[in-house]
């Protein structure tokens, strides 16, 4: 009796414990063991300057930062790390813009082993795709997008860097920043926090930064899509409205900035130069984290803005963050949809599902309650306005990387809680929320429909 009782008991645990790592889950663990790595590596002597400050936390937030693409520093990226820590910082803004599971799947395909199914599925949920047919050729091509472009900027900065720097460092400093662009990560190895503010007026910096963003903010699937079709009419409704409202944002958001800034923080620049440093500030707060102005001497109302525009981020399946284009276009027109007394949303003669209406809404509300929880805890730990906190608090949910200055000065529990936020950022809050949650049950009855009284 009693051994047959054990073995109903034994029989009864799971056989199989890889069904306990759900493709969110291994998302998570795999992002964390890349920012243990990280933060192990630069906490060596070797990866700091002669005293430079490498310390546990120091090196956590640096490696969590670089990881997730953000671009939020404590310390200065170009003076306190030194050579091998700026490759450690490079390696993990690379491995984490692309994703470490795109990365482990070109290993795998270089050394010959077969893609499984849990693999393609792994891929799936990093890429935010629907199925997982032609989840390695998707891979391959995110790579070879990827390299292309940076290669591509790569040369376009040196044609500046190179003359200025000379040709060792001038042809990193190219590398570094053309993949640091692409990534939307925003480290810079230029010193004393002043990121490309020596660069307001150069056309060639400016738009060599500008361009590898906006194209590393529409996403692996729209750039494929493009590459493929190269004409609009032909491209997924997915690419259209990304493109289209990317494009929107963009003269929008410089027409406004130009105006907020024009004889204030712009007042000593010349005419091109006020358009150029308008549009780079458009461009930079959807998730790259660089400036050619302080952002900490623009006008009140244009870092509200700025706030504004790192909330909505840039495009899925990107190296961005915040709630995307596509769920604010999605937004916008259920709004006009049922102002117009319609119970469906439909754009370009399509219907979007009712499902993916109420995910845009419910990542809106997580997102936008995760940033008021932040701006809360950090306006009791911190000593700042609300305006500079709130700013904080959501460059580093909707992984930015832009500050008003308050990130070198955050304390102990202030660097824990954006490092957190980071992650949180990089990954989506559903993402997470998914990962930690037990499987729901599937309901075995409809309950009955009643009316609630709103507006």
């Amino acid at each position: 009796m009693d051994t047959d009782t054990g073995q109903e008991v034994l029989s009864a645990r799971p056989r199989n414990y890889w069904s306990l790592f759900t493709p969110q889950r291994s998302l998570l663990l795999g992002f964390a063991v890349i920012i243990a790595l990280g933060t192990f590596l630069l906490s060596l002597p070797v990866a700091v300057n002669p005293g430079g400050n490498n310390s546990f936390l120091v090196a956590l937030f640096t490696a969590t930062s670089a990881t997730c693409v953000v671009g939020l520093v404590v310390v200065d990226t170009g003076t306190n790390w030194s050579t091998f820590g700026h490759v450690v910082i490079l390696g993990l803004i690379q491995i984490g813009g692309i994703g470490f599971v795109v990365v482990a799947t070109m290993l795998f395909v270089l050394i010959g082993r077969r893609i499984g199914l849990r693999q393609r599925l792994l891929i799936q949920e990093s890429m935010g795709q629907t199925g997982v047919g032609g989840m390695v050729r998707l891979a391959i091509q995110v790579v070879v997008i990827t390299l292309a472009v940076e290669a591509f900027f790569t040369v376009w900065l040196a044609t500046r860097f190179v003359p200025e720097f000379g040709w060792g460092q001038g042809l990193w400093m190219s590398i570094f920043h053309s993949i640091s662009a692409f990534n939307n990560a925003g480290f810079d190895l230029f010193g004393g926090f002043r990121s490309f503010t020596a660069y307001t007026e150069d056309t060639i910096v400016t738009l060599g930064i500008a361009f590898p963003v906006i194209i590393g903010g529409l996403g692996f699937v729209v750039i494929s899509d493009v590459c493929q079709q190269r004409r609009f009419r032909k491209l997924s409704l997915h690419s259209k409205v990304v493109l289209v409202v990317t494009a929107v944002l963009l003269v929008f958001s410089t027409l406004i900035i130009l105006l907020l800034e024009y004889n204030r923080a712009f007042a000593d620049l010349s005419g091109p130069g006020k358009v150029l440093a308008a549009f780079f500030q458009a461009v930079t707060p959807r998730s790259a984290g660089f400036s050619t102005m302080a952002t900490d001497t623009l006008h009140s109302a244009t870092q509200f803005f700025t706030i504004g525009l790192m909330f909505i981020g840039a495009g899925p399946n990107s190296v961005t963050g915040g709630i995307k284009v596509t769920t604010l276009a999605i937004l916008v027109l259920a709004v006009w949809s049922l102002s117009r007394g319609k119970e469906v949303v439909e754009v370009t003669n399509r219907r979007i599902p009712q499902l993916l209406v109420w995910r845009a809404v419910v990542l809106t509300i997580i997102l936008f309650n995760f940033v008021f929880l932040v701006t809360l805890i950090l306006s009791v730990t911190e000593q700042a306005d609300f305006l500079t906190t709130l700013f904080e608090a959501t460059s580093a949910v909707g992984i930015v990387g832009l500050s008003m200055g308050l990130t070198p000065e955050l304390s102990p529990a202030g660097k824990l809680i954006i490092t957190v936020c980071m992650f949180i950022g990089r990954l989506g809050p559903l993402t997470v929320a998914l990962a930690l949650a037990r499987p729901p049950k599937k309901a075995k009855l409809k309950r009955p429909e009643e009316q609630i009284l709103i507006g």
